[in-house]
């Protein structure tokens, strides 16, 4: 007997986004609607300029469309309020990372958890169990990022995004800076997280190797998204 689908988690509406210069604006997004579903992991590609990043900002609540809805489980975002929909449901993991080079992968992960009300030492167990299951050494977990190789950098970026329990993930060139090895152990946490946790995965990607990972490739072509 085969399953049935899951219910999308993410959902675009006819999104249109549009950039003013000077009297005229120029279309970077047109009319786009597409559903995305938990437990799958999504590769975006296109060009550079292509708009591929201001989609990302979009579908993660970090800007509203010119026209059109993003929705989160049937709700447009815009009424669940962007804020809430970011803190709680949905997370990036930005090209440069972000990450507070000072402190230690444990602290840049508990940071991230102050809006949750969870006690300090949940905070800290939470932190390293996410540490734990993205591969991190336990001796690193102590260590200032900053000493960390980027492919533990990444590994760290990524369990902080995951610190608030969400159900989508966007990442945003999360391989561009890598070497082939560290990229592919970056590319299986995503296809773990996806297929083992249940999350949504949204991949923004110039990377073949990452698009051939993933259960859909999507492509952004003159302001249109079709699956590949």
């Amino acid at each position: 007997m085969t399953s049935l689908p899951q219910p999308p988690v993410l959902e675009l509406h006819g999104v249109t986004h549009s950039y003013r210069t000077g009297n005229r604006g120029r279309a970077v997004l047109k009319d786009i609607s597409h559903a995305f579903r938990p437990g799958r992991m999504y590769a975006v590609i296109g060009f550079s300029g292509s708009g591929k990043t201001t989609l990302l900002s979009l579908a993660s609540g970090l800007d509203s469309p010119s026209a059109g809805s993003v929705r989160f489980r049937g709700r447009d975002i815009a009424e669940l309020g962007l804020g809430r929909y970011r803190n709680r449901h949905a997370a990036t993991v930005f090209q440069s990372l972000n990450l507070l080079t000072y402190m230690t992968a444990i602290q840049n992960i508990t940071s991230a958890m102050e809006i949750t009300g969870v006690r300090r030492g949940d905070k800290n167990r939470r932190a390293a169990e996410l540490l734990d299951l993205l591969g991190v050494d336990a001796a690193d977990h102590n260590r200032r990022t900053l000493r960390l190789s980027g492919g533990q950098q990444q590994r760290v970026a990524i369990a902080r995004a995951l610190a608030c329990e969400v159900d989508i993930l966007f990442a945003d060139e999360p391989t561009g800076s890598l070497d082939r090895e560290t990229a592919g152990g970056i590319v299986a946490v995503f296809q773990r997280l996806a297929h083992d946790e249940g999350k949504c995965v949204v991949v923004v990607t110039h990377s073949r190797e990452v698009a051939e990972a993933s259960d859909e490739v999507l492509q952004l072509k003159r302001g249109r998204l079709s699956a590949r």
